[in-house]
């Protein structure tokens, strides 16, 4: 087995998995602004990677060559699918398998799932023990959570994460139920990379949560040791953020942009995917110059 997370030099720095936003498309233009070391797919159910209807995933599932190394993040319920999902995602050319136990939006973890799963280790055990059987030792598997579902609960639940064989896990340094509110608790992940060189060096942390600057990003690094960065939210106020050169960004560069992303939605969707999900996009690129209102204005009305 070919394992990513230690092939790729350290920090590594990733592209968050975010539901409706880091698609095939969006991923192919952060290739061009700024290739991330790593990225992810939006989460995808395992139950519904064996439904009939395989519109959805499909699209979900998508990939370029040039989006490579690419990892598959999965969420669901069923230990036994998420073991067949892992077979799937195998064959489909992925670089990794990911484990969603963080996903914070009130409609999932209701169901029991994404960060609800931190206060059920039972469940969140076999499904990590499945999709490591599934995998079968041809890709690593990885997890991305959180500090806690109600309250920050280093101790149990990552010394319990890190009895299993993973490659990384990723933490968010909130807890399920402050969603993206409130500080963001970075000393709490030094304390898990403690416990990780404690329990299980190979491991890798990855850090994730108000990660807006390149400049921030190193200085968590040096702060807690962490092996990589993760950035979500970061990446919509600074598409250029996983570039290493870092220069002010003209309104000619930001237009550019724009202009760019809309080609390549058009290239890889087109009558698939409606346009007007584009628009979310809009503030990412057409501010911070006079005029970016009123030309945003205009977008929004004609997309």
């Amino acid at each position: 087995m070919v394992n990513i997370w230690e092939t790729l030099p350290k920090p590594i720095f990733c592209l968050a998995p975010m539901f409706g936003a880091t698609d095939s498309a969006f991923r192919q233009l952060l290739c061009e602004l700024g290739r991330p070391d790593l990225m992810f797919t939006e989460f995808i159910n395992v139950q519904a990677i064996f439904s009939p209807d395989i519109k959805t995933v499909t699209q979900l599932l998508s990939y370029t060559s040039q989006e490579q190394p690419l990892i598959a993040q999965i969420w669901g319920l069923d230990p036994e699918l998420f073991a067949a999902a892992a077979d799937f995602i195998v064959r489909a050319g992925f670089a990794g398998i990911d484990i969603n136990f963080g996903c914070p939006e009130p409609s999932v973890v209701k169901k029991g799932v994404g960060g609800a799963l931190i206060d059920n280790p039972d469940l969140a055990g076999k499904i990590i023990q499945s999709t490591i059987k599934g995998a079968k030792g041809r890709l690593p598997v990885s997890v991305k959570t959180r500090l806690g579902y109600k309250t920050i609960n280093i101790q149990p639940w990552f010394k319990f994460l890190l009895n299993f064989d993973l490659a990384a896990v990723s933490v968010h340094c909130r807890t399920t139920k402050k969603m993206s509110t409130g500080p963001a608790h970075w000393k709490e992940i030094k304390k898990i990379v403690a416990l990780k060189n404690q329990f299980n060096p190979k491991t890798l942390i990855i850090g994730n949560g108000d990660i807006f600057s390149r400049e921030t990003a190193y200085q968590r690094i040096r702060e807690t040791g962490v092996d990589g960065i993760m950035i979500g939210r970061g990446v919509f106020k600074n598409p250029w953020i996983f570039n290493a050169v870092q220069t002010p960004k003209t309104k000619t560069d930001k237009i550019a942009a724009w202009q760019r992303h809309l080609e390549i939605y058009r290239q890889t969707w087109g009558e698939i995917k409606p346009i007007h999900p584009l628009k979310r996009f809009l503030k990412i690129y057409l501010k911070g110059f006079k005029g970016a209102l009123k030309m945003r204005t205009q977008l929004m009305d004609s997309l």
